[in-house]
């Protein structure tokens, strides 16, 4: 029997718990940030109302507890937040600390996509930028504010919504917003906040789309087992003081989320989003008992698991793609489980690098992508004679913010494509294991204690500051548990505390890995909810839940955080640059550094292209304080192939400079040309094509793609940067070093 190749797309929508338990709550309103309000606006109904236009195509969308009491807070009217608060507030009564927030925070949001297309918000948006806070705060009219507010809650309003005769008049209205504008601004980002459960249980009721749900409050569930669980991918990872080891929470949180979903969507869930599709053997009976049938997780999961990593060709297609696209059978005691592996490149793909392709360009790749796995899939044969599961899984809601038109266009093409082809079929997890039960069986006790980052928990757990604040997480939880005559019906306060501080969101931001303007934030709400556990049980709140975990300051050097794609035109946009690495240089290392006029290095990736950026020392120039030539190396340690060394005159005789690399970029910054080498026999270099971009203005941007250089997925390189004039050396970056690029 001949099989379609079966796809299934999970998106899952998620938000920390922004609500406030301190007693003396903000004076903007008990929710401390707006995200919910604004991506409920924006994100997760269009989601499924695009879809429903295709009604043979099937889907799974996985809603967070946590998630939906915020979005009915909003909808209630009872959720107030600090933009929420100075969006409603008449202009005139605006204390100077809210004009401060104003110009700091409307424009929160990515200014390509959200701000430049609307003239009025870019204008506003230039002034901050060109001029400064400060002065937008000394000469910004009222109707400047009144606009600005109006446009940064009409900005996250969903395109698909803008035929709406309302929408219509205000977007084309563009200035002199008043306060009964705002207001009904407000009362439609409630009116579509109000459908978005409702939209979703029609669309389950009529078989297109799947509900699924998490635990309760999105808490990393094999850490509550046992904080220990961090050294199975990491055995030498540095762990928390004290070990927490509460395995009964992992029943509570799955009996909440069960219960709250079938109050909301009148049926029992089938499929468990596990938080941050972390699993462990240990929660396995619960998950079963509990009642579900079967949950998700990342190929490098299965990959621990099997003890096979999942190489890729250089188009990214998987050589051993039977291992990875099918569900598996887990036996617990309480039952069986399916479990289902998400391909991480093609959901990266659609997470991180189609925003920055033309929409239809996008589409393509991706069915190019699927087609290409059917065809590995096939072993000789002209189609398939099994029936095998891509699984698309990853968060539904920030990436859109990146897409033209909140990823409309691109979606519409891919629907369009996938429901004219009859060889591929969207399907729900539920369909597909109901209809093809797994046949190989994954013993319990072998699945890998992992998440989707690189199938471990160091995103969570085992730096000093995430470990310090399990140690404040264990200490609250062993007073609760001192409390025996404490339970969650005579004193529910306690345990909803207990159960917002045990979610993942504050462990991602402590530390490094992650960062945001908002860490203090995240930081105050974790130790809020501690506070909030020890006020219910009348105990005295401890000293160190009163002071910050960490200390949020400005940081220097550090890694990528993130996939990145920028506007390579020399300008170097903050937001472009946001999860870029960078490298301090020369003087701004302090005294004991050479001095040199680039002030910094950034660089980063996607899916497409490795990317550097060099800015420079105020007033320098390329060609005067900057030598005018630039010169990108790529060193391959772990590789047998042609090298050569660098094609410089006067070149020092030290490391990294008498080191031999495989490419040579050259960049005229004054012309900027650009020319490629690729090192061939006799320590020769010999010419190749490149689309490599460069933008030389007040810092020099470069994009080199991935298929110049032919390298494949998941392979390792360094680099180094050095920087001559007329073929002769003038200095190198960054100092004593290479820096090291993942290709993903």
């Amino acid at each position: 029997m001949a099989h379609p190749l079966y796809v299934a797309f999970i998106w899952h929508q998620h938000q920390p718990l922004y609500k406030s338990r301190s007693n003396s709550s903000a004076p903007g309103g008990q929710y401390r940030l707006p995200w919910v309000r604004l991506h409920g606006t924006k994100d997760y109904l269009d989601l499924v109302l695009l879809l429903e236009r295709y009604p043979n195509l099937h889907q799974t969308v996985n809603l967070v507890p946590s998630l939906i009491l915020q979005i009915e807070d909003y909808v209630a009217g009872t959720a107030l937040d600090p933009y929420l608060t100075a969006t409603l507030t008449p202009v005139e009564q605006l204390s100077l600390g809210q004009k401060e927030f104003i110009a700091e925070h409307f424009f929160d949001a990515n200014h390509h996509t959200l701000i430049d297309p609307h003239p009025r918000y870019a204008d506003l948006y230039r002034q901050q930028q060109e001029h400064g806070r400060t002065w937008c705060i000394e000469n910004w009219s009222l109707q400047d504010y009144s606009d600005l507010l109006a446009w940064h809650n009409l900005a996250w309003i969903d395109p698909l919504f803008w035929d709406d005769p309302e929408i219509a008049t205000w977007l084309d209205q563009g200035k002199g917003f008043t306060l009964s504008d705002r207001q009904r601004i407000i009362a439609k980002h409630r009116e579509i906040l109000s459908r978005i459960i409702p939209q979703h249980r029609k669309m389950q009721e009529a078989g297109q789309l799947e509900v699924t749900t998490t635990p309760y409050t999105h808490p990393i569930l094999p850490l509550l087992a046992d904080t220990n669980a961090g050294r199975v991918a990491v055995p030498q990872m540095a762990l928390p003081q004290q070990r927490f080891q509460y395995a009964e929470d992992i029943s509570r949180h799955l009996e909440k989320a069960w219960g709250m979903y079938k109050d909301r969507f009148g049926c029992a869930p089938r499929g468990l989003w596990p938080s941050e599709q972390s699993v462990s053997p240990e929660i396995l009976p619960e998950v079963a008992k509990q009642g579900f049938r079967w949950l998700c997780s990342d190929e490098a999961v299965l990959g621990w698991t099997l003890k096979h990593f999942f190489n890729r060709d250089e188009r990214g297609t998987v050589y051993d793609p039977q291992k990875l696209y099918r569900p598996y059978r887990l036996e617990t005691p309480a039952g069986n489980l399916s479990i289902v592996f998400r391909d991480h490149r093609l959901s990266d793909l659609i997470g991180f690098t189609y925003s920055a392709m033309e929409p239809k360009r996008a589409a393509t790749d991706l069915i190019g992508q699927l087609e290409a796995i059917a065809r590995s899939l096939k072993s000789g044969s002209s189609s398939l004679d099994k029936p095998w599961l891509v699984t698309i899984a990853l968060d539904g809601e920030n990436c859109w913010e990146f897409y033209p038109q909140d990823g409309k266009p691109f979606l519409e093409t891919l629907y369009q494509t996938l429901n004219d082809d009859p060889d591929i079929k969207l399907v729900t997890v539920s369909e597909f294991v109901e209809q093809f039960p797994p046949t190989e069986t994954l013993p319990a006790q072998q699945l890998h204690s992992g998440s989707w980052v690189d199938g471990s928990f160091t995103t969570w757990i085992g730096d000093p500051a995430k470990n310090r604040a399990w140690d404040l997480l264990t200490a609250a939880r062993q007073t609760l548990a001192n409390h025996p005559e404490a339970t969650e019906d005579t004193n529910p306060e306690a345990w909803e505390a207990l159960y917002a501080a045990e979610g993942s969101d504050w462990f991602w931001w402590f530390g490094e890995g992650h960062s945001s303007n908002q860490d203090a934030m995240f930081d105050q709400l974790f130790r809020e909810h501690l506070a909030a556990l020890y006020q219910a049980l009348n105990e005295p709140i401890p000293d160190e839940v009163r002071r910050p975990v960490e200390i949020h300051t400005s940081r220097g050097d550090h890694p990528p955080e993130g996939f990145i794609h920028p506007v390579i035109n020399g300008q170097g946009d903050e937001q472009d640059w946001d999860k870029a690495g960078r490298i301090e240089i020369g003087g701004a290392r302090g005294t004991m550094h050479r001095s040199s006029p680039i002030q910094r290095l950034w660089y980063g990736v996607d899916h497409l292209n490795f990317y550097l950026r060099l800015d420079f020392q105020t007033g320098a120039q390329p060609g005067k304080e900057i030598p005018p030539e630039l010169n990108l190396l790529w060193f391959y340690a772990d590789k047998t192939m042609h090298n050569s060394a660098i094609p410089l005159i006067d070149l020092p005789n030290e490391a990294p400079l008498n080191y031999q690399f495989h490419h040579h970029l050259g960049v005229n910054l004054l012309t900027q040309t650009i020319w490629l080498q690729e090192a061939g026999e006799h320590f020769g270099w010999q010419s190749r094509a490149t689309r490599a971009q460069v933008g030389v203005g007040s810092c020099v941007e470069i994009s080199v793609p991935w298929a110049d250089l032919q390298i494949p997925p998941d392979s390792s390189l360094r680099i180094t940067v050095v920087l001559s004039e007329g073929g002769r050396y003038r200095e190198y970056l960054p100092e004593n070093a290479l820096v090291p690029i993942s290709v993903p």
